[in-house]
């Protein structure tokens, strides 16, 4: 190599001297005619590289069934490639066209070869870019923080290229500069405090398998309530519901509380757990002119024949006076209602009749009696659950009334006056 570039360099200083020119005149002509040899051989090298490296990868990339290599394309790998070429022609020239001019040569030298360093390192960061955007196409891949793992790996080659920069600008070892930053680390981690959090942070939350993308968290100290679409080493992207964006560090995630959904999205249903109030003065026992009309409601029509059975029975063991209806066993609307619900829910098409199915009585309150209704919907999907929510409590609001009971408002000036 070095002989190849005597002979592209060399032959302009001895034919100068042939042309009657001097030394000095000569050697500065040389020089300046060699380095617009340089830049000009230097440009078409990079034009016949970048056409080849591009056009290569090109017409590879719509050849193939993966997409990998069309990721390199629109990252731009081939053109970084194209520019590193040239320069490391110019890197290994730059000793040869300065070989008199030591102070020269060596300050050329060192701004080539940290050029070259940066330019490596575009590179190696193109390529990481093509690897990230083609694990975020694989299913495997699509709910793991790629972005992260991609930003440690950068964060330690960029590292790695400014000791190196810094070794070669100094002249100094690779011993001695490891030296340096260790004696002045309290001020890096000072300096890089939220990075090495975030690094921290971000290795939790992988391991602990916290938070994917695509998992529905809520984080109420930043006002998040939506779907994760972006893990990165300093922060967290959320996509709320009513389409903002919510940013969250990274760290927050370990040092804070906050609610994945995931679990219930990824069992077989979603819980509704939701109450209404209940008049406690409209809850009485049921005379049998009450039962005989409820008889025509058809899903407690056999519960209320089978109930008053066990009820009467009991009763006349006992010799039980029914001359008031709080003496013995008797039957309640709310007793009934909340059974009458029960069933409803049971014959429900959209709740999954495998998990808890009920419909409880809750400690009273000064509003009225709680009725509440815990079961779990088949369909997890936002909207269709809150339809279904929606479907049984109307349900449950409109029927209310067939059993005599009222449920609970908060009174009004014009409810007041009605009363």
């Amino acid at each position: 190599m070095h002989n190849t570039l005597e002979k592209i360099f060399g032959w302009l200083y001895p034919l100068l001297r042939k042309m009657s020119f001097g030394d000095t005149v000569a050697s500065y002509l040389s020089l300046t005619l060699n380095i617009i040899i340089l830049c000009v051989l230097a440009y078409l090298i990079y034009v016949v590289f970048r056409l080849v490296l591009v056009t290569v990868m090109v017409l590879v990339a719509k050849k193939t069934k993966t997409h990998f290599d069309d990721l390199l394309v629109s990252n731009q790998t081939a053109k970084y490639i194209a520019h590193l070429i040239p320069f490391l022609f110019i890197y290994k020239s730059v000793p040869v066209i300065l070989e008199d001019y030591v102070y020269w040569e060596t300050v050329f030298g060192k701004l080539v070869g940290i050029y070259i360093i940066l330019l490596s390192l575009w590179i190696v960061r193109s390529v990481l870019k093509a690897i990230r955007d083609y694990l975020k196409d694989q299913p495997k891949y699509s709910d793991k923080p790629i972005d992260s793992y991609i930003q440690v790996i950068m964060i330690i080659l960029w590292i790695v290229g400014v000791g190196v920069i810094i070794s070669r600008i100094f002249d100094i070892t690779t011993s001695a500069l490891l030296g340096t930053l260790g004696a002045i680390s309290a001020i890096i981690i000072l300096i890089f405090r939220d990075t090495i959090l975030g690094f921290v942070a971000s290795v939790q939350v992988s391991l602990n398998d916290m938070v994917r993308i695509g998992d529905w968290i809520t984080f109420d100290k930043y006002g998040a309530d939506g779907d994760v679409i972006e893990i990165n080493l300093a922060t967290v992207k959320v996509r709320n519901f009513d389409n903002t964006t919510t940013t969250i560090p990274t760290y927050s995630l370990i040092s804070d509380s906050f609610r994945n959904w995931r679990g219930m999205l990824d069992s077989d249903g979603r819980r509704i757990k939701r109450h209404i109030l209940v008049k406690a003065k409209s809850i009485r026992f049921l005379t049998d002119e009450d039962l005989e009309k409820m008889r025509r409601i058809q899903l407690v029509s056999s519960y209320i024949d089978s109930r008053q059975e066990e009820i009467n029975k009991y009763n006349k063991t006992y010799n039980v006076d029914k001359s008031l209806s709080i003496n013995g066993r008797n039957m309640t609307n709310f007793g009934l209602f909340r059974k009458y619900i029960t069933t409803y829910l049971e014959y429900y098409p959209g709740i999954n009749k495998n998990m808890i199915l009920l419909c409880r009585q809750l400690q009273p309150t000064p509003h009225g009696m709680p009725l509440e209704i815990y079961v779990f919907s088949k369909d997890q999907r936002f909207v269709e659950y809150e339809y279904i929510m929606a479907d049984i409590f109307d349900h449950i609001i409109a029927s209310i009334a067939y059993f005599d009971l009222e449920i609970y408002e908060m009174p009004t000036d014009r409810m007041t006056l009605e009363e």
